[in-house]
């Protein structure tokens, strides 16, 4: 599904469809306070979490590839745990892109397992006793700040600087998976992706670091004598469509559709359809273009994300955060 619109919108202009959800949000709250407490399984070797407090989109997979590649340098075997969204194989499973497809692991993992080994399931223990046994010397989750079975050294709350923790309420009535306070308490730090509309800095900053950065889009393979129609399933299309308006591409229509979409044979007909219709050129995400049947993939340009840290030294300050157990 898409997130309501008054999720995005001040406390004060949420309107009465939040208050009329504010009961269930109380329970969805008590239930993952109650899920938090358990004791999850400590790995002998550093685990960090890129997380989110609210839901969808902020920028955790560019992150975590940034991270993980910048470990690899270091001379470190990290490994990437992931809950595999939409996925059918069993948990603990070792992506392997060669035979898994998005609807068996989900699409994060499929990007992720580019750089290095990726694997999936709920129980992120199991994934990580997997990961430990095949050599992984430190762990990066994708996601699970949430997820309790797992201790977490270290944990990265990703927040989307445009958008910000939305209208404050937690799930239905917002798009927050727990108050913002009770999250805060549990993480080593803040990152904000993109620019600081909401001011995110100023209400964490007494208690935690907070590290800025942005995603730069790589549009050199949209050809630039031809149309575009734009499409995308992830937690905000928009973010997207207004990155490429930034790089000064301008599409002839913008198709948003829900994070994690399944593309089918309709979608691409609908798609192949405005293409030809303009002589259009079709351009996506990375996530969504794993989603896509193999053979119309081959007829979208992908547009890929790369994070740029605001100073030099903040990357290096995260890893020392996550790597220090090994480096010690």
């Amino acid at each position: 599904m898409r997130a309501p619109a008054f999720w995005w919108r001040s406390p004060a202009q949420a309107g009465p469809v939040a208050s009329f959800l504010m009961p269930f949000s109380h329970l969805y709250a008590f239930v993952t306070s109650r899920r938090m407490r358990r004791t999850g399984w400590h790995a002998p070797v550093p685990v960090l979490c890129c997380g989110n407090i609210g839901v969808g989109g902020a920028g955790k997979t560019p992150l975590v590839l940034d991270l993980a590649q910048r470990a690899i340098v270091r001379g470190h075997r990290p490994a990437f745990l992931s809950r595999g969204y939409g996925g059918r194989v069993g948990g603990g499973t070792r992506v392997d892109a060669q035979i898994h497809t998005a609807r068996d692991v989900g699409d994060e993992p499929l990007l992720l397992s580019r750089i290095a080994p990726c694997y999936v399931g709920a129980d992120r223990a199991v994934s990580a006793r997997r990961a430990v046994a095949d050599g992984a010397d430190c762990l990066l989750m994708d996601d699970g700040f949430q997820n309790p079975t797992l201790h977490q050294d270290a944990a990265l709350i990703v927040v989307d600087g445009q958008v910000g923790f939305g209208n404050g309420h937690v799930l239905p009535a917002g798009p927050l998976r727990e108050p913002v306070r009770t999250g805060l308490a549990r993480a080593a730090g803040v990152v904000v992706i993109g620019p600081d509309w909401m001011d995110v800095t100023s209400g964490v900053r007494d208690r935690l670091p907070c590290f800025h950065a942005s995603l730069r889009q790589d549009t050199g393979s949209i050809p630039i004598d031809r149309p575009v129609v734009a499409f995308a399933g992830i937690g905000r299309p928009a973010k997207f469509f207004d990155g490429l308006a930034r790089n000064g591409i301008h599409p002839r229509a913008c198709l948003g559709f829900a994070d994690h979409h399944a593309y089918t044979v309709r979608d691409c007909h609908r798609l192949q359809a405005l293409a030809e219709k303009w002589n259009a050129c079709l351009v996506t995400t990375e996530k969504d273009a794993v989603r896509l049947p193999a053979p119309f993939r081959q007829h979208v340009v992908t547009v890929g994300l790369h994070v740029t840290w605001a100073t030099t030294g903040m990357p290096e300050q995260i890893l020392d955060l996550w790597l220090d157990k090994t480096e010690r």
